[in-house]
């Protein structure tokens, strides 16, 4: 059998933790991983490491990983492949970091994480990667799920359901349109959008007359309905929020620059002349 097996593997045994005297990472490559692997066990490395480093565990690392990624998104938006490029290093310490805490507790290594995304894209791929007549075939209809559900199978995850296997942790709005998208391939979906406009309107409703104890429900439930509304338009909801948070800034840093150039800041003004400068900047097109 070829050491390069694409199939789904089942547990590893537990990784033993490297307890080997750090490299020296000023010595070595800059632009090699092996440099950054060895960054990051020196500062988890006890006694001469970082003490903010060392305190880390995987909870705590958590929100840095999810922030890193929506660096990366923010600095796509906005075209600064500058930005791009530093945002993108950040990200990937994050893989490197939560490694190097596993390695140490024993539970997988870097490399492991390394191998298993090379298997797992050679395996989805075998219109690129196959035989001859894998590749003729292209990718069938449903090939995509099938696989995923095959693969969740074989490393003992349970399916309960259309819903399965969309993360918790996912921003709100990501997740909702994930779990909608999945209720639509089994035919649970308006057929278009005057259906969802019926519904926002509805929800609409319920929020403005809801006793405060129900209102985050209700808000909840009208913001489910607008991501379900950015499904049928094609618009990540979140991008779209991005976006709507960026013109936000512009405009009022717009607001902030005029009130200035008249010797004011916003606490010396008031809401008819902010909102007036508001308007100029709409107008400009900030």
């Amino acid at each position: 059998m070829s050491p390069y097996n694409t199939a789904p593997r089942g547990p590893r045994s537990a990784a033993s933790p490297d307890t080997s005297a750090p490299l020296d990472p000023t010595t070595m490559d800059p632009r090699d991983i092996g440099t950054l692997r060895a960054i990051m066990q020196a500062l988890r490395m006890p006694v001469t490491g970082c003490p903010w480093d060392l305190e880390q565990d995987f909870s705590t690392i958590a929100p840095y990983t999810i922030e890193e990624a929506y660096e990366v998104a923010d600095a796509i938006d906005r075209g600064n492949r500058a930005e791009l490029c530093d945002e993108l290093g950040d990200l990937l310490l994050q893989p490197v970091y939560h490694a190097q805490m596993a390695a140490e507790e024993g539970s997988f290594t870097f490399d492991d994480v390394v191998e298993g995304v090379v298997r797992k894209m050679i395996r989805r791929h075998p219109h690129v990667f196959g035989d001859d007549h894998a590749r003729s075939a292209g990718v069938a209809k449903g090939f995509w799920e099938a696989n995923k559900a095959r693969e969740r199978e074989a490393l003992g995850k349970r399916l309960n359901g259309v819903l399965s296997g969309v993360p918790v942790a996912l921003p709100g709005l990501t997740r909702a349109l994930k779990l909608q998208a999945k209720a639509a391939k089994v035919g649970f979906d308006w057929p278009d959008t005057a259906h969802v406009y019926d519904k926002i309107s509805e929800e609409l409703a319920e929020l403005r007359d809801a006793p405060e104890d129900k209102r985050a429900e209700e808000l909840g439930d009208l913001l489910f309905v607008m991501a379900n509304l950015a499904r049928h338009y094609g618009i990540d909801p979140e991008a779209a929020v991005r976006g709507a948070n960026a013109k936000f800034e512009r405009r009022f840093a717009h607001i902030e620059d005029q009130l200035k150039a008249r010797g004011k800041t916003s606490a010396d003004s008031d809401l008819a002349e902010m909102d007036g400068l508001w308007d100029d900047a709409k107008a400009k097109g900030l």
